[in-house]
């Protein structure tokens, strides 16, 4: 069982035991604030399951009918992801409005305050997990489903003062109010969240921060041929596909240009593991005079 694998399985876990806690204090307080923050966590979880899913999935090796691999169905699970917290917006936005033509006084408000902040606290350390394991393995689907929770973590603060305000003021409308917010807040974390995955979908290409990189270690490690130009690059899950066109003297034997081929892929899988890379090797009247230099 791989990192990311378990580190899915802990998600699911963890969503369970934060949505109990939140619905928990929901229940106790009757506040549509807290009622909202748990509803997010009920999203968490069935993203928690589609992000297991998609891993699982993604990690199965290439095949004859998928032989670039299955490494786009994490971003599939982090679409998915960002549908499921627009939904969630929606319908905190119907139950704040609900709320809102006729606030009640709240039940056990400062319990409700602290039971839910002991979940918020459990979100927190959980999210900054994600996001940290995440981005070490290039898990689209982990970090997605980090940035979820650091939002949910967000809301559950502006939540937890939003009551905190309603209890000292006796302004219950604040409570509604508060759901209103966070349906917002959520509603541009998911828009976002879905607009991102599907630049992975449509093969958008690496940052510019390592495409430069990318640049330069062709340009440190490739002595012996002339120019490299053309270089594309796309990502899919924790892959990263790049391909280039190499040019070589034309007197260049074929066993030499493939020398050359292979020691700048190694260079690039040490500054990208696992990176998938295409060199066409060119003879030197090809040179484009505009692409990446060779440094002797």
């Amino acid at each position: 069982m791989t990192q990311t694998v378990k580190l899915a399985i802990g998600s699911v876990l963890i969503g369970v035991l934060v949505l109990a806690i939140k619905a928990f204090a929901a229940w106790l307080t009757g506040s549509v604030a807290l009622y909202s923050d748990a509803l997010e966590s009920t999203v968490n979880v069935a993203a928690a399951i589609a992000a297991l899913v998609a891993i699982r999935y993604a990690a199965r090796p290439a095949d004859a009918t998928h032989p670039y691999g299955h490494h786009k169905a994490e971003f599939v699970s982090a679409v998915l992801e960002g549908v499921l917290i627009i939904v969630a917006a929606l319908l905190i936005m119907n139950e704040a409005w609900h709320v809102w033509r006729a606030p009640e006084p709240l039940e056990l408000p400062l319990e409700g305050l602290l039971i839910n902040g002991a979940a918020t606290v459990i979100n927190a350390a959980w999210a900054t997990l994600l996001l940290r394991q995440g981005r070490r393995h290039r898990s689209p689907a982990l970090v997605a489903d980090g940035r979820h929770l650091m939002t949910d973590v967000v809301s559950s603060a502006g939540v937890a003062l939003g009551v905190l305000l309603a209890i000292l003021t006796g302004w219950w409308w604040l409570d509604p109010l508060m759901a209103a917010l966070v349906a917002v807040n959520i509603l541009w974390s998911g828009s976002r969240l879905v607009r991102e995955s599907l630049d992975g979908l449509l093969d958008g290409a690496v940052s510019d921060d390592m495409l430069n990189r990318l640049r330069s270690v062709i340009a440190e490690t490739g002595s012996g041929a002339v120019e490299a130009h053309d270089l594309r690059t796309r990502h899919a899950g924790q892959v990263v596909f790049l391909d280039f066109h190499l040019v070589v003297p034309g007197e260049m034997t074929v066993f030499d240009a493939h020398e050359i081929c292979d020691r700048i892929e190694a260079a690039l899988i040490r500054e990208v593991p696992g990176a998938r890379i295409t060199i066409h090797v060119e003879p030197e009247h090809k040179q484009k005079h505009s692409g990446i230099v060779v440094l002797d």
